[in-house]
This record gives C-alpha cells, sequence and structure tokens, in this order.
C-alpha cells in the first residue's frame, strides 16, 4: 500500500513541477488549481518530515526501537 502512495504522490509533484516550471518558461501565471495543489503538497512534504523526525526523536530518547 505504501508503495502505491508514494508512486501517486511522485506523479502528483512531478506534474505540478513540470506545469509550474513550463508556465515560468512561457512567462504565463500559474492556474489557482495547480497553485492550490502546489501549497498543499508543500505542507504536506513539510508535516510528513517534522512528525518522522519527532517519532525518530521520540524512540531515540526513549530507547525503544523504532517501526518505520
Amino acid at each position: 500500500m505504501f508503495e502505491f502512495a508514494a508512486l501517486t504522490y511522485g506523479m502528483i509533484v512531478s506534474f505540478v513541477m513540470a506545469s509550474t516550471s513550463r508556465n515560468r518558461r512561457e512567462a504565463r501565471n500559474n492556474p489557482p488549481i495547480l497553485h492550490a495543489f502546489g501549497w498543499t503538497l508543500m505542507t504536506f512534504s513539510a508535516t510528513s518530515g517534522v512528525g518522522l523526525l519527532a517519532y525518530c526523536g521520540y524512540h531515540a530518547m526513549t530507547g525503544s526501537p523504532a517501526v518505520i
């Protein structure tokens, strides 16, 4: 299940990044939905990263094995 989620996330991120770089190259504004998806993906990535760091930090401080 994780593999499917990671593949889907990667495809969406690739599409958003390719679309924004193409719009920048052609000097066009991004559509509002693309802008919203970009912010949503950035927020999800940052939240996931902080959550994983907190999880690993907690297990490092308590000495229990971290199962990811």
